[in-house]
Order: C-alpha cells, then structure tokens, then sequence
C-alpha cells in the first residue's frame, strides 16, 4: 500500500516575491523537472502563456505534481499581482496547504496582508518561506519579528525554533514547554494545522538555497487530504482549450472517477469524456482519479 500523504500545496505571495521562481527550484529539487528554467529568461516551466512569459508575471493558476520520499503533492501556482486576485481565491479553495512567500530584500507588503487574511478566513494551514535571503535584509531573527508585528503571534524558524517564544501562544504549548523545555514534533504539526503555529524557512529560490529544506518541511508540516468513501469533488475552475475543449479543473475529495463515469447532480447530468493529470501546460491522460 501507497504510504505516501497526498495534498495540495499553493504558492501565494506579492508581486515580485519570487513565486514561479520557487515553484520552479522545487519541482527541479524534487526532480520533476530535468532543467531548471528562468522567469527572467521566459523559460519558466510554469509560465504557459504567451503574455505570462513576456511579461513575467503569472496570470492563470498552474498546476504541477511532485513527489518527495512522503508526500505526493499537487502544486499550484498562483497569480501574484492583485488585479488576478480572482485567480488566486478560486485556487485557495483546494488547498490543503500553502507557502506564502515573502522577499527577504522588501519585507512584507501590502497585497501580502490581503493574502493572508484570505488564508486565516478560510483556515488553511500556513508555512512562509522568505525568499530573496541572498540580497540584503534585516536577518532571520528581525524578519520573525516582522511577522510578528504584521500578523500576530505563532511564527518560528522551523531550523531553529525559540521554545520559549513558542511556549507563549497556547496554554497547552506553556504547559508542554514547563515539563520538557520545547514542543514535541507531533504538537508543532498540530498547531500548524490548526492554524496557531507558522513555521517559516529562509532561502533564495534563484540560488536553489533552502529549498530542499522546504520540501521537507512540507512532508513534515502539510496535512494529509482527507478522503471519503463515495467519489467526491472540488471544481475551482472551468477553462477551454484549443485541443481539448472544455476543461473542468478540480481536486478530488473521495472515491473513484474513471473515464465514461456519468456524474448526476439535482437537474444534470455529465458524461467523463477523459482524465487528465495537468504538468504545466502538458495534460498527461490518466485512467482513473
């Protein structure tokens, strides 16, 4: 049997932060990708469209897989500028997970803020990777108290946690920390899913530094998708294609699809044409999902 957790993990952050450039060193560090391409090059693997390439930015929500020793994850890359805010909420309601980043060189900026009260609105398990660690900043120890200031309490380098600090955002946290001195790993992972505790890693995506300590920090940190005996499913997005038509993106939630299903509803009622597992700008047939 497949031990592996199985999730969904988006990338939100500002413009400018560093967003496709991560998504990019990760899928290379995890080895789904066999050359790592640039957004300042337009050969972001990501970056699937015409306008997205020349301008540099992303504009449409893409989707990758990749695999680490415990986690098979579906990656989603969101549009970072807010006049595709749209975009990005649609994906948000997928997530399992998501890594917010934030350019160590800038600090926290303003659509920074919109995002994360999107993503406490809708509780979903935060990590933050502070990117651009290569250019100057104020350091580790100010970057966290940035977050702190800007967000409230529960943030820690997850290298090198303070217990103490930690120890200050929950009863049960002070009374673990009284009787050991620090937070076990399965209560570091439950605060984090609970949406008490923000563990935040430091690197520059460009450089492929801290990356792969991110990856593991995801197998650590994101958890599993829950799934339920009857097929289920998620549709964050309806999208038409040149080739293949009309394109129904979604996360399933339980059970079984397989191509010729019919799926019914109260009044419809739809035939599965094809399965598809999306890589970029590739559809990858698939026979069952």
């Amino acid at each position: 049997m497949d031990e592996k957790k199985c999730a969904v993990v988006g990338l939100v952050a500002h413009v400018d932060a560093g967003k496709t450039t991560l998504a990019e060193a990760m899928l290379y560090c995890a080895g789904a990708l066999r050359q790592l391409g640039r957004v300042d090059r337009g050969t972001a693997f990501l970056d699937c469209f015409a306008l997205e390439r020349e301008r540099g930015i992303t504009i449409f929500a893409k989707q990758a897989a990749l695999e680490t020793p415990g986690l098979r994850l579906s990656l989603l890359d969101t549009p970072g500028h807010a006049d595709f805010s749209p975009e990005t909420e649609r994906a948000l309601e997928v997530l399992d997970c998501a890594v917010l980043i934030l350019s160590a060189s800038e600090g926290v900026q303003s659509h920074a803020h919109t995002l994360w009260r999107l993503l406490r609105r809708r509780g979903i398990p935060t990590l933050i990777f502070w990117n651009k660690m290569d250019l100057p900043n104020e350091g580790k120890a100010r970057l966290l108290e940035t977050l702190q200031r800007e967000f409230g309490e529960g943030f820690f380098d997850a290298q090198a946690p303070d217990w103490e600090a930690l120890a200050t955002c929950g009863e049960a946290f002070f009374e673990e920390y009284l009787s050991g001195g620090r937070l076990s790993a399965q209560t570091l992972r439950r605060g984090t899913a609970q949406g008490q505790l923000f563990p935040c890693w430091f690197g520059s995506a460009l450089r492929l530094e801290g990356v792969e300590e991110l990856l593991r920090g995801l197998e650590d940190y994101t958890p599993a998708a829950p799934a339920g005996a009857d097929f289920g499913a998620r549709v964050y997005r309806v999208s038409r294609d040149g080739r293949w038509g009309r394109l129904t993106h979604m996360k399933v939630t339980g059970g079984l699809l397989r191509p010729r299903d019919t799926l019914s509803g109260s009044g419809w009622e739809e035939k599965v044409t094809a399965l598809y597992r999306c890589q970029g700008e590739k559809l990858i047939p698939i026979q069952q999902a």
